[in-house]
């Protein structure tokens, strides 16, 4: 997966994060819809729709095609698709129990046995008093 695919799929994420747009989404699921159809549906303004549409748009999970006076939206089954792909990936290929990198002692940025000797520490003395 490039750096592209995860900026993509990241952003894709981030807008449907929004209860409203992904209510948009559920509603564009089985029919295109023009704002007059979502704002009524969704009970929402127009000037929110439009922008949450905007978001869904930019993220590649919306188009839009003008009809007459309208622009009906519909979903890109792609852009889903490419998103679900991301995911499942995340899932399944991975180990079925992962390793777990050990954390650095207090201070330090690297795990002790990845430090050079040199910058390792002796554990301190006990106090002979």
């Amino acid at each position: 997966m490039t750096t592209s695919d995860i900026e993509l799929q990241a952003r894709a994420l981030k807008a449907l994060g929004d209860p409203v747009r992904w209510r948009i989404a559920a509603a564009l699921r089985s029919e295109e819809l023009c704002v007059c159809h979502l704002t009524e549906d969704l009970g929402i303004s127009q000037s929110l729709l439009s922008h949450h549409l905007r978001v869904l748009v930019r993220a590649g999970l919306v188009e839009g095609e003008q009809s007459s006076y309208w622009t009906y939206y519909r979903l890109r089954p792609t852009a889903f698709s490419h998103l679900a792909d991301g995911i499942s990936t995340l899932l399944h290929n991975r180990p079925p129990r992962p390793t777990r990198r050990p954390c650095p002692p207090p201070g330090r940025s690297a795990p002790v046995d990845e430090l050079p000797d040199a910058d390792r520490k002796a554990p301190p003395e006990p106090n002979a008093g």
